[in-house]
């Protein structure tokens, strides 16, 4: 019995034209130890449009991205002044490197809310939201948020506050790209996702400073129309949304346990074997007979069609072994051999490798609140720009222009086509992927990639009946 050959036609309308696909948080560390791709993370079902950009901006889809209002199976555990790294992938099943393109420049942020149960549905729309990060452009590196998380292979770490009351919270990571937000109109695009999280704390800390969300920000806030492609050599962004929390730590004894709260909900199974997303493989029943076989042979292929079925955009691959484990059962069954189960540590993926860097973490001096009501553009020192066939312009090594694709027009004279539609100079744009219709490229790649979201789908495609 093979489940993945029944799923090869479904899945494969999982293939995205590359131009449509930007990021998506997929995953995260506490304390540097890997959570699991998917696991205890909100983000959207939709493979083919998973790293698109939530529009519009007053969408319930805010709070924690399209479907954030489902909450899924499982709670992750952290502490207080646990350090959170939020993963962000072009790829959502880490089969291609990448976490979004360079033209995507803007602020990032990161938000919690205290919950009953993060593991519920219908919590994430509405107020109770409060700010524990937030970063834009830093003038001292010319750098914005996104090109740091760029740099440091899609990762971003944050601190969690030492003095917040436990329990059960949504944090939610947030990427602002504003490579489109001087356009007519402007499309600034916003990237969320949640991880659900219990924290463990004996801090007692409830912040005042909330905001709902949707509501943080609206079309008229001047961020939502700044233009990125002006090259000032200093400016001021102007930022949205809550004042940063300047939580302390806690005046609790660390050692005092009486008040903090146990994780009772969202908890891993105790019989859980293999994992995939939020979906585990557990123990199957132990059997002496031909009857007690083919009874646990078939609990696993039910285990095995519940993955396939729950696999999201992170993929399926962990649902391929446990299928081989299935088959193996199956077989041993076919064959006489009426002891088991047989061990699933043959068919075991290899554990998710620890992080041997944290990622980008420089936080920037959150500003009063005077200072954000204030905050405009000045007038920017442009650079020279390159006027194209359609009346766009190319900025340095990246650009204002849509093409190919993303599109359909050609960049000006020079300029390479990127694998995701935008013209530029440097190897982004004209090394793997580049659009060569519609520039001019280098290096041995020059076609245009496509995406397939839900990649470790792929192998389902030459599965046996």
């Amino acid at each position: 019995m093979q489940i993945s050959n029944s799923k090869a036609l479904l899945l494969a309308v999982a293939i995205l034209d590359a131009v449509n696909a930007h990021t998506t948080f997929t995953n995260f560390y506490v304390d540097q130890a890997p959570m699991g791709d998917g696991t205890c993370v909100r983000m959207s079902r939709d493979i083919p449009k998973a790293t698109w950009p939530i529009r519009p901006i007053n969408s319930q889809d805010m709070a924690c991205g399209v479907n954030g209002d489902k909450g899924v199976a499982r709670i992750c555990p952290a502490k207080s002044g646990s350090q959170l790294t939020f993963n962000f992938r072009d790829w959502p099943d880490g089969s291609q490197p990448g976490s979004l393109d360079k033209s995507h420049m803007g602020p990032c942020a990161v938000y919690m809310k205290k919950v009953e149960n993060a593991a519920a549905d219908n919590n994430a729309a509405g107020a109770g939201w409060f700010k524990i990060f937030e970063e834009d452009y830093d003038n001292s590196t010319a750098q914005w948020c996104t090109s740091k998380i760029m740099a440091n292979d899609g990762k971003l770490s944050v601190k969690l506050p030492t003095d917040l009351a436990g329990g059960y919270y949504l944090v939610r990571s947030e990427l602002l790209a504003l490579h489109e937000a001087d356009k007519n109109p402007a499309d600034p695009q916003f990237y969320a996702g949640c991880a659900q999280v219990f924290l463990q704390s004996s801090g007692s800390s409830v912040p005042k400073d909330t905001v709902s969300i949707p509501g943080h920000v609206n079309m008229q806030h001047p961020a939502m129309t700044f233009h990125v492609w002006n090259k000032p050599k200093q400016f001021s962004f102007p930022q949205f949304g809550p004042p940063t929390y300047q939580g302390g730590s806690s005046k609790r004894a660390i050692d005092t346990r009486a008040d903090q709260l146990e994780q009772t909900l969202g908890l891993k199974p105790a019989n859980c074997i293999m994992e995939n997303d939020n979906w585990c493989g557990l123990t199957l029943p132990g059997y002496s007979d031909e009857k007690g076989c083919w009874a646990s042979s078939q609990k696993c292929w039910d285990q095995s069609k519940t993955c396939y079925d729950s696999a999201g955009p992170v993929g399926s691959k962990n649902c391929k072994n446990w299928e081989s484990y299935c088959e193996s059962i199956k077989n041993a069954c076919a064959s006489g051999n009426f002891n088991g189960p047989p061990s699933a540590t043959p068919f075991m993926p290899p554990p998710p490798s620890r992080l041997s860097t944290s990622g980008f973490s420089a936080q920037s001096a959150p500003k009063t609140e005077s200072e954000q009501a204030s905050a405009t553009q000045p007038k920017a020192e442009t650079v020279p720009v390159t006027n194209s066939a359609n009346g766009d312009n190319s900025v340095e090594g990246g650009s204002v222009n849509t093409c190919g694709s993303n599109g359909g027009s050609k960049c000006a004279s020079g300029y390479c086509c990127s694998s995701h539609g935008y013209c530029g100079k440097n190897d982004d744009y004209c090394g793997a992927g580049c659009q060569s219709a519609f520039g001019k490229c280098s290096g041995s790649s020059k076609h245009k990639r496509a995406h397939i979201i839900g990649r470790p789908h792929a192998h389902i495609l030459a599965g046996k009946a």
